[in-house]
């Protein structure tokens, strides 16, 4: 494992901080930033959807705990801004860790494009910020696996990852066992069981409720990689982007130069790394097959036979339907071509000096490392770490302010005492049945309903639809409880009061409210009746609610 100077590593901490506020922008002002994954309340409880023994398939195992958790400590604004920028920091502190060269300006080069490439912007604007956070420690996981670290270390570097949950898990398991079997046998069999015990919170969930845990042909249609650029799925993907949903590409990503560009930096830092990176870096032959295979998987949704083997794979497994969405594994291929650029950054610093007592030792078989520079070259380098930003701004400022921060309504704190206070048996019911909304007082921009988060109450389950679109494509929900009340729906609501449900959440202005359900909540009281939402309560006993647990 390299040592990094302690000033060294407090620079790139503190450049990582500055590309976060950077990056962030509008996001850092007081309120929540909801936009497609990303969901975030304010004092938030736990309940049984907490720890994955409701709703759809236990994907928010143990993110939204530990969010719960911290809520608990300090105001839920604060706590997802410290995850945010934390994304940032220990990201570009991680990549520039794995760039064997003494001096700053290449580490530096590192860790800024590490955590400002097409990858990260697109995950953010999906809001998948517990698969970011994995791979913000990715580079300390690569560096503890490589070096043989204690069990202990490495638990520690695999503990983003692991609040992360599954798909973060995922990815850090397929960087993290190449780079250990490269070490010893012995070695990866320790890691795969840091591996396995940190997988347990999101796979005694999945193993309880199998019937979660499942997938078909139109989710690896939907989730399967998309061209981005000019180049192709494959091209997109090598640039590191390729994501399957348009809304998450940044502004101005189209653009015929910045395409180009971005391909050139990624061939670039894969050149570099191919060539500069010496054999007695311990992580070089596994992190190459990391991004390797990584890539292939991305790569399997462009083909139908591709497509075909993952369906029939999905079919033996439920679980192997994390490997629909494959563009999130190209994240090894990222740090590779962080390190990659770092290295030829220190390269070509070297040998601007050359003739001024510097010396590059080690291409290939001695290390890969550069000695007698003293500060010259460093405008060079400094332009180099700006590089990342000039081919992708448009993720300055909140993504070109697609990323903002926002208060939710009184109308919902309301409803959400009034449910809070009501020691009546009975669940929530949440309408319209779609599971990502657009409302006004979020910018009208897209994200997957709060309301399962917010209403959460110990004891009480908050039935939302988790049924994703897709262009014309519908994935259907996992969570059986919502396919039932959805087939209620759409033939009559006179079995919705079998349900189970007490409280009935209603956003103001729901054509369905005048429409299919009208004659069943004309039998409720209205609790509350704001201006962005309706709260009906069904007074008398409940028949089949869900029954009262610990949580």
């Amino acid at each position: 494992m390299f040592r990094i100077p302690p000033r060294t590593g407090t620079a790139a901490a503190l450049l990582g901080l500055a590309l976060g506020c950077l990056a962030l922008g509008p996001a850092l002002g007081w309120g929540f930033v909801l936009v497609q994954d990303m969901v975030f309340v304010p004092d938030p409880a736990f309940s049984r959807f907490t720890f994955g023994l409701s709703g759809g398939a236990p994907r928010v195992v143990p993110s939204d705990a530990v969010v719960t958790a911290l809520s608990s400590v300090l105001p839920g604004e604060l706590v997802q801004k410290a995850i945010l920028l934390g994304v940032f920091v220990l990201g570009c502190s991680g990549a520039a860790l794995l760039v064997p060269a003494p001096g700053l300006a290449p580490r530096l080069v590192a860790g800024t494009f590490y955590v400002w490439n097409p990858y990260v912007a697109e995950r953010l604007l999906m809001g998948q910020w517990a698969l970011l956070l994995g791979y913000a420690g990715l580079p300390w996981v690569v560096a503890a696996a490589g070096a043989g670290l204690r069990p202990g270390r490495t638990a520690l570097a695999m503990l983003p990852a692991a609040v992360g949950g599954f798909a973060a898990m995922t990815v850090t398991a397929l960087a993290a066992l190449p780079v250990a079997l490269g070490r010893s046998r012995a070695w990866a069999v320790r890691v795969t069981a840091v591996l396995a015990a940190f997988s347990l919170p999101w796979l005694v969930p999945a193993l309880l409720r199998p019937g979660t845990v499942t997938g078909d042909r139109v989710g690896v249609e939907a989730f399967a990689a998309r061209a981005d650029t000019p180049f192709g799925t494959v091209g997109s993907l090598l640039s590191l982007g390729g994501i399957w949903n348009a809304h998450a590409v940044p502004a101005g990503y189209e653009t015929v130069a910045g395409a180009v560009a971005r391909l050139v930096l990624a061939v670039a830092g894969i050149a570099g790394f191919a060539c500069l990176a010496g054999s007695r870096l311990p992580y070089r032959v596994g992190l190459a097959v990391a991004a390797a295979a990584g890539f292939a998987i991305a790569c399997l949704g462009v083909t139908e036979p591709g497509r075909a083997a993952l369906a029939r794979l999905i079919g033996v497994w439920g679980g192997f339907a994390v490997f629909r969405d494959g563009q999130q594994f190209v994240a090894p291929l990222a740090l590779l071509v962080a390190v990659g650029l770092g290295l030829l950054t220190a390269a070509a610093q070297a040998a601007g000096v050359r003739g001024r007592g510097a010396r590059w030792v080690g291409v290939r078989g001695r290390g890969a490392r550069w000695v007698g520079v003293r500060g010259r070259g460093a405008r060079w380098a400094g332009v180099m770490a700006l590089v990342p930003l000039a081919v992708l701004p448009t993720l300055a400022w909140g993504a070109a302010g697609a990323l903002e921060a926002v208060r939710y309504p009184r109308d919902w704190t309301a409803a959400r005492e009034a449910i809070r206070r009501d020691g009546e048996p009975g669940d929530v019911l949440v309408l319209p049945f779609e599971s990502y909304r657009r409302f006004p007082w979020n910018g009208g921009r897209a994200v997957l309903d709060p309301a399962q988060r917010f209403f959460a109450v110990p004891g009480r389950d908050v039935v939302a639809n988790d049924t994703v679109r897709v262009g014309t494509m519908v994935v259907p929900s996992e969570d059986e409880r919502a396919r039932t009340v959805e087939r209620v729906l759409e033939r009559s609501s006179e079995a919705l009061p079998a349900q189970g449900f007490r409280y009935v959440v209603v956003d103001a202005g729901t054509p369905a409210e005048l429409s299919s359900i009208a004659a069943w909540l004309n039998r409720a009281r209205i609790i509350v009746n704001g201006s962005d939402l309706r709260l009906y309560r069904f007074d008398g006993p409940v028949a089949g609610s869900a029954p009262e647990t610990g949580y």
